[in-house]
């Protein structure tokens, strides 16, 4: 199963404290329904403040990107500016 880690921001608020957890998803399109059914919200937040980086790539727009079954996601907040 991939692997999800939290680097920051505020997701230890909805999934009451954790920060690595387990996914059974194929897809991040499928990992973010899956995080917003366990942890209400967190799908939400995820989508609009949270970069993503699998296996150690940062992806711009990783909806459609496959997750293996021994991927490492890691969840870092968006870098604002302009």
């Amino acid at each position: 199963m991939p692997r999800v880690l939290a680097m920051g921001g505020e997701v230890a608020s909805f999934t009451g404290g954790a920060a690595e957890f387990d996914v059974a998803a194929g897809t991040v399109r499928s990992m973010i329904r899956e995080l917003e059914q366990r942890f209400p919200g967190l799908g939400d937040y995820v989508g609009r403040r949270m970069a993503i980086a699998i296996d150690g790539e940062i992806f711009q727009d990783a909806d459609g990107a496959m997750l293996g079954e021994t991927s490492e996601v890691c969840l870092i907040p968006k870098i604002g500016g302009g």
